[in-house]
């Protein structure tokens, strides 16, 4: 523990039996109902992110919403959050990942209730805008907080459990949406997509206040100002064509866009450095790169990011537009996915890396890859008839394959980041899944409506994206190859076990736990 973290418990604190294991107990119990509330805030921002695309068509008809609205409250989301992950997790670095975390999760649920009570469409666009800011605070602190509350040997359990939440959270979305949309309690319509943040979010801030403890990083630092407007201003040129490129089929200054931004970042880079050897506090912490574990688990991530953007889309496209399925319908076909990432997300940390490393998130690669195959097949074999039950199948595999990867890839890119800077990491990991996804949305244009004829009759319309699904998921089976060649770039072991055992080997003679084993 860093001299700047306060510590889980008190001396004032009942204790059972002896001292030392009464004020141990209260620890371990605090620490575990703190976990509860960060991934309970995570699970509020990835549901967050999908539930409004379930409840777009009830917007547009209750609140009479134009199309351009329609795209910016959830474009505006996409933006605020990609472009202040990496500042949000600065700031918890330099004022406290507990202060940021509950600022954040205040912020949430005000613009949460206002989305819900919004009174017309640009107050509602404003509101989702400022949701996503307040979630680029919240958000980034969640691994952090993580980082600094667990030893080393006990993170790879952790990250199991956040593996578990994101599967859960990357399906619940739309099946909450489909269910809130459909029930119109108290004829709030889809309202209740947002109001439902309101009591979690007052929960979470209460107890947070109490069962968190803070950390920050040991040495002061300053935020950097100049490194903050240059991130922002390159997410933005990068994200916002992605976004909206084919709303507005794909105007040359989005390209320009797009490229500039690489030319910001660039800049990004040269005046980090230079920050860096002035004064030590630049936004970016560029010798995180030198991690081979973080800068090969960066690669990763923007890539797996990009698979999944594609996927998520194309696949609500096909059920609900292609095969003409209900919200609700389409919603519940997910469960399976869902159940399986969290199960192999649990079993991938907890029982195959400690024993196999990093050959479980490979072959996560390739089963996923596999499901993906699957997919294809099927849907190919049963046309327009094919049934919920018979989706299963590839879903499960595909759900396996993905929990192998998302619960031990946050382990291996965090584990060997020294705590000073966890909220810096914790926001670029983010921030790359951000990117990630965006380009995967934005290929969406051209891998999946690039298949589509803009003149279909009604009858052409379920077979061409259908077709335009198989082809899409082409890509992604390549795609997750791609991420399997990439892996190989990861520490062969599980780094968390490495750490654990030299900090095992530090403690006092009386107090040396057993090593956990190494296995290659």
């Amino acid at each position: 523990m860093t001299s700047t973290e306060t510590p889980l418990s008190s001396p004032a604190e009942p204790a059972d039996g002896p001292v030392g294991q009464g004020v141990t107990a209260v620890a371990d119990r605090r620490r575990w109902i703190a976990l509860a509330i960060v991934m309970t805030a995570a699970f509020m921002d990835l549901v967050d992110v999908t539930i409004v695309n379930i409840a777009i068509p009830s917007i547009q008809r209750d609140a009479g919403a134009s199309t351009s609205q329609i795209q910016w409250i959830t474009a505006g989301y996409a933006l605020a959050f990609a472009a202040g992950l990496i500042t949000g997790g600065r700031l918890g670095d330099i004022h406290g990942r507990k202060r940021l975390f509950l600022l954040g999760i205040a912020g949430f649920t005000i613009a949460s209730a206002l989305c819900g009570f919004a009174a017309n469409p640009e107050m509602l666009v404003a509101s989702r805008i400022l949701q996503g800011a307040m979630a680029a605070l919240m958000v980034p602190q969640v691994l952090s907080i993580v980082h600094a509350t667990f030893p080393a040997h006990e993170r790879g359990k952790v990250f199991g459990l956040f593996g578990a939440i994101v599967g859960l959270g990357a399906v619940s979305g739309p099946l909450l949406g489909a269910l809130l949309t459909e029930w119109n309690l108290f004829g709030l319509e889809w309202r209740p997509i947002f109001l439902i943040n309101l009591p979690v979010g007052v929960a979470a801030l209460i107890l947070g206040r109490r069962f968190i403890s803070e950390s920050k990083a040991p040495k002061a630092l300053k935020l950097d100002l100049v490194g903050v407007a240059l991130v922002t201003l390159g997410m933005l040129m990068l994200i916002y064509p992605l976004t909206r490129g084919r709303e507005l089929d794909w105007p040359l200054w989005g390209y320009a866009s797009m490229a500039g931004s690489f030319v910001v970042f660039a800049a990004l880079v040269a005046y980090e450095k230079r920050k860096t050897a002035r004064d030590g506090s630049p936004l970016v912490e560029l010798s995180l790169f030198k991690v081979k574990s973080f800068a090969a688990g960066i690669a990763v991530q923007t890539v797996f990011g990009v698979a999944l953007g594609i996927f998520f889309l194309v696949w609500t496209l096909y059920m609900q537009f292609g095969l003409g399925w209900s919200p609700l319908r389409a919603g519940l076909t997910g469960v399976p996915f869902s159940i399986a990432v969290s199960a192999a997300a649990g079993m991938s940390v907890q029982l195959l890396v400690p024993r196999i490393g990093r050959k479980v998130l490979q072959a996560g690669a390739l089963i996923m890859a596999l499901g993906v195959l699957l997919y294809i097949w099927e849907s190919d074999r049963y046309g327009m008839s094919i049934a919920s039950w018979q989706m299963a199948l590839p879903l499960v595999v595909m759900g396996a394959g993905m929990g192998f990867i998302v619960a031990p890839l946050t382990d291996a890119v965090l584990s060997e980041v020294p705590r000073e800077h966890s909220g810096s990491a914790s926001g670029l990991i983010n921030t790359v899944q951000q990117m990630g996804n965006a380009l995967g949305l934005g290929l969406v244009s051209v891998l999946f409506f690039g298949q589509i004829s803009d003149h279909l009759r009604p009858a052409q319309v379920g077979p061409a994206f259908a077709n335009a699904f198989q082809y899409a998921l082409g890509w992604v089976a390549a795609v997750l190859a791609v991420i399997f060649l990439l892996m190989f770039a990861l520490p062969k072991r599980p780094a968390q076990h490495v750490e654990g055992a030299s900090e095992t080997a530090e403690t006092g003679a009386g107090e040396r736990k057993p090593e956990p084993e190494l296995v290659g």
